[in-house]
């Protein structure tokens, strides 16, 4: 099964955006596709809406939203991170 789609709403500096994704390289995400809502206000106004929450990171793995950086290392503590890049079922 191929690895499920990672989004990342982020900004240009965002120490834990840089922490979420250096925890995902580290899984064998090889493919973060980043959304800079600092540049593009409409996208801002989506996350808002898809997410519930205004700070960065928001992060997707495929259609399930994770949540931020605390969210995804607690996720990654849990250990259900890598089954769910594996694409398995939660």
């Amino acid at each position: 099964m191929s690895q499920p789609r990672v989004l990342m709403y982020s900004t240009a500096v965002c120490p834990y955006c840089i922490r979420a994704e250096q925890l995902l390289k580290a899984r064998g995400v090889a493919e973060i596709e980043k959304v800079r809502i600092d540049l593009d206000p409409v996208r801002r106004d989506e996350m808002m809406q898809s997410t519930g929450r205004r700070t960065v990171p928001q992060i997707f793995i495929g259609d399930t939203h994770v949540g931020g950086c605390d969210d995804l290392i607690a996720l990654d503590q849990a250990g259900k991170l890598l089954p769910m890049l594996a694409g398995e079922p939660a």
